[in-house]
């Protein structure tokens, strides 16, 4: 019993079981008009004005800072459809989101998954 107790504190307090820190940077872009009202691949409508983002394999329903590395503004946004299908890409910011942090086109961010 001793044992089986130890075994279980130790799996408990194991790195493993830890909350995962996701980290990633690289280029972001945007979309809106387009795709607006249209639905995303969670199955939400997408709405431009929401601080919404496209990710490849994030799960959705993720919550994730953005930050905008050429002036340091941040924005919390949802994960809610699956991209940027743009090679070289790492994530799509709806229109506001990309507003928030001052994304102009394209720009190089840091990605941090927040509880």
């Amino acid at each position: 019993m001793k044992l089986f107790i130890i075994c279980l504190m130790l799996l408990v307090s194991s790195p493993t079981m830890s909350k995962e820190v996701v980290h990633q940077v690289g280029m972001a872009s945007w979309y809106g008009h387009k795709f607006h009202g249209r639905k995303t691949a969670s199955g939400e409508k997408f709405n431009k004005h929401a601080y919404t983002a496209a990710h490849r394999n994030l799960k959705f329903g993720t919550s994730v800072r953005v930050t905008n590395l050429l002036n340091n503004k941040s924005v919390i946004v949802t994960i809610n459809d699956r991209g940027p299908f743009v090679r070289g890409r790492v994530i799509d910011l709806s229109r506001a989101a990309a507003s928030a942090v001052d994304l102009k086109g394209t720009g190089k961010v840091s990605l941090t998954v927040v509880k």
